[in-house]
C-alpha cells in the first residue's frame, strides 16, 4: 500500500511518537509498506508520523545513493533509542518528504549508537557514522516530533515562512501522494 505523505503543518508531525507493542501492528507488512511509500516519492529514509501513524518507526534505504557506505543501507528501525551523537559537526544539505522543494544545510554529529528493534523484532545496539548516522538522526528527530527546519538559524527560518505556509496548504509540486494537514 502507498500511502500519502502528511505535509508540513500537519499536527502528527510535531508529536512524540510512541512505541509499538509488539504484535498490535503486523511490522513486517508496514515496513514494506513503507519502503513502497518511500520509493515512489525518491526518498532515503521515511517516519511513520510522516504516514499518519504516531510510531516509533523508521525505514532506511540508501541503495538508490552514490555513496559507498549507502549502498547496501537498508533498513528497519522499531522503538528506536538514540543513546549519544558524537564526532564532528558537519554541514550537509538536507531535504524532506513532509517539507518538499526545501533543502538548507544542517550541522549534525558524525556518529550515533542507537538501540532499535527490526521487523523480526531481533533488538541491535549499533554505531553509525557519516551518511548512515545523518539519515538516522534526521529520521529519528521525525518520532521526536522535530524536523529539519528546526536546526535553522532564525534568520534562515524567515526567508522560508513564506514557502512553508504554501506546503502547508498544498501548494506544492510533487509527483508523490500527499495529505494536506
Amino acid at each position: 500500500m502507498i500511502y500519502p505523505i502528511r505535509l508540513y503543518g500537519d499536527s502528527i508531525l510535531r508529536k512524540k511518537a510512541n512505541d509499538i507493542i509488539e504484535g498490535e501492528l503486523d511490522v513486517k507488512k508496514f515496513s514494506d509498506d513503507m519502503f513502497d511509500t518511500m520509493a515512489c516519492a525518491d526518498g532515503i529514509g521515511l517516519a511513520g508520523p510522516q504516514i499518519g501513524l504516531s510510531k516509533r518507526i523508521f525505514v532506511v534505504d540508501g541503495t538508490t545513493l552514490e555513496e559507498e557506505d549507502m549502498k547496501n543501507f537498508k533498513q528497519v528501525f522499531i522503538n528506536p533509542i538514540l543513546h549519544s551523537e558524537s564526532g564532528d559537526f558537519w554541514e550537509f544539505e538536507e531535504g524532506c518528504l513532509s517539507i518538499p522543494n526545501i533543502k538548507e544545510n544542517i550541522s549534525r554529529k558524525s556518529e550515533v549508537e542507537i538501540s532499535y528493534f527490526d521487523e523480526n523484532w531481533n533488538k541491535f545496539t549499533e554505531k553509525f557514522s557519516g551518511m548512515r548516522a545523518r539519515v538516522i538522526q534526521h529520521e529519528y528527530d521525525h518520532i521526536e516530533g522535530k524536523l529539519f527546519t528546526d536546526y535553522l538559524p532564525s534568520i534562515k527560518k524567515k526567508l522560508i515562512r513564506s514557502k512553508l505556509n504554501e506546503i502547508s496548504k498544498g501548494k506544492c509540486d510533487v509527483k508523490y501522494k500527499i495529505k494536506i494537514p
